[in-house]
């Protein structure tokens, strides 16, 4: 593709889809940027193994470069290019004959108290804590901040499989709902439970983090 200058560098809105289809190297490698990371997550939410999921994400983007001149901008950008990855994905998840759908994960169990969370409606922190964990007084708070973050991505990691997925799309990759939904194709509702719980037990994990720090730090004389 060549590469021409001055090319846009918001990810939405039309003057950067004229940039992609006008072959434009920047605007794709921000694209690829966005959205990589994001997509083999979601593939892997199909798939058996993590090198079929980088296969499904190559065709994914293949499927995007020869589909630009259909994009229409009826949803987002995004939005279409997880449809395209969750149609490719379902495609291999068949010809490997995993039966289970990824939205049939969702349905069991119960979700948290729904007062726990803003509305999806929520102007500004759709389906976010409303009321999330209480604020832990720890010394040294400073310091504790990358040995939580580890907590927080430690926990996420032991997390089921759906969960995990769901999660790491919505709260560590910032992906917006639809996207989701587009990825997995999985109901809002759905995708609520699923966050619900992984939410809950990340929370869980922090708590008995900050328990044993409390325990064991000493204050500074």
């Amino acid at each position: 593709m060549p590469t021409t200058s001055g090319s846009p560098t918001r990810l939405d809105g039309s003057e950067f889809v004229a940039a992609l289809r006008r072959g434009d190297d920047r605007a794709f490698a921000a694209l690829l940027d966005a959205y990589s990371s994001s997509l083999l997550g979601a593939a892997t939410a199909y798939v058996s193994s993590r090198a079929v999921a980088e296969e499904v994400v190559q065709e994914t983007w293949l499927g995007v470069i020869s589909g630009l001149d259909r994009f229409e901008g009826r949803s987002s950008l995004g939005t279409w290019i997880f449809r395209i990855l969750a149609n490719i994905a379902a495609g291999r998840a068949a010809r490997e004959s995993r039966s289970v759908p990824f939205s049939s994960l969702a349905e069991d169990g119960a979700a948290l108290d729904p007062d726990r969370f803003f509305p999806a409606d929520h102007a500004s922190y759709p389906d976010h804590w409303a009321r999330g964990p209480s604020a832990w007084e720890t010394p040294e708070e400073g310091l504790l901040a990358g040995e939580t973050r580890d907590v927080i991505l430690s926990a996420i990691e032991e997390l089921p499989h759906s969960q995990r997925t769901v999660i790491t799309l919505r709260d560590v990759q910032g992906r917006e709902p639809a996207e989701v939904h587009a990825a997995l194709s999985i109901s809002r509702a759905g995708q609520r439970v699923l966050l619900n719980r992984a939410r809950a037990k990340v929370r869980a994990a922090l708590e008995r983090y900050y328990d044993a720090v409390e325990l064991t730090v000493q204050p500074v004389a």
